[in-house]
């Protein structure tokens, strides 16, 4: 459904994309992972036809995104990282205008926006909102034409643990139906919750991608922390023979008090792949 292939981006003598090339398929939530200035954001620009490729190509549903724009077009939904709602409307009249433009009935408004249970708030002003309430506003409006694409800069910023919930509910649903989704994020318990793939990015370049859960088993620390009966703390490493085998001692002459493995950490993952700080 969508396939970039090298693309590549500069602002200036700046590469904000170095020679990207993904593949996403029908009915797939796929996330772009990494930090700030990584080239998430910068993707989908391109995708959404708000900034031309400097090099490669990207085209969606077999369509080039700069020479077949207006086939491109109706196909996608967009929930962008800044709000870009008109304050004065209520949530109601945002979604109105633009189902006006895409020739969206208002039954499908109402629809959309129990969805993202907004029902009540619907006739409230959108200055009146929460900074959850907009984000999932948004979401709704992305989902008036009922795209078979969904793009997502971080759809989840500000939202409450409820609402996020709904949030990935509501995608994974899509996905489901046979909608392909692409969210930028840097939140990895997101992307391990709900994602298919994941692609890592850093300074523009792809430097991992696979399952979340391959990513975990390929790069996180197989250690476990253990609380002996007398108070003392022990880390074994389950990659070196020696230390599983000790701990097989202490547990089977039970002495152990607690065990805990270690969590897969994205910060230590990331530092592994490219040699530099994930902030």
């Amino acid at each position: 459904m969508v396939e970039l292939d090298n693309l590549t981006v500069r602002y200036g003598d700046f590469l904000a994309v170095d020679r990207l090339t993904l593949h996403l398929r029908r009915g797939e939530l796929f996330g772009l992972l990494g930090p700030n200035g990584a080239g998430k954001t910068t993707t989908l620009r391109v995708l959404i036809g708000q900034r031309p490729p400097s090099g490669g190509r990207a085209t969606v549903a077999g369509f080039d995104v700069v020479r077949d724009w207006a086939q491109v077009k109706p196909l996608f939904g967009y929930v962008p990282d800044r709000e870009n709602l008109v304050e004065d409307f209520t949530g109601r009249d945002n979604l109105r205008f633009f189902a006006g433009l895409y020739g969206v009935s208002s039954c499908r408004i109402d629809e959309c926006l129990e969805l993202v249970e907004l029902t009540d708030a619907a006739d409230v002003p959108v200055r009146a909102y929460s900074l959850g309430m907009r984000r999932k506003l948004l979401l709704a409006r992305a989902l008036l034409h009922r795209p078979p694409i969904l793009y997502l800069d971080e759809p989840t910023a500000n939202l409450d643990i409820h609402s996020a919930a709904v949030t990935r509910h509501i995608l994974r649903q899509l996905v489901g139906e046979g909608v392909t989704v692409l969210m930028t994020t840097h939140n990895m318990q997101e992307v391990e919750e709900i994602c298919d793939r994941v692609a890592i990015l850093c300074r523009g370049r792809l430097i991992a991608l696979d399952t979340p859960l391959a990513l975990r088993q390929a790069h996180a620390a197989r250690l476990v922390d253990a609380i002996l009966d007398d108070g003392q703390r022990l880390v074994f490493d389950l990659d070196r023979p020696e230390e599983r085998a000790v701990l097989a001692e202490h547990v089977a002459a039970g002495r152990v008090v607690s065990l805990q493995t270690r969590e897969f950490n994205f910060h230590e993952a990331f530092l592994k792949l490219t040699g530099t700080v994930f902030e």
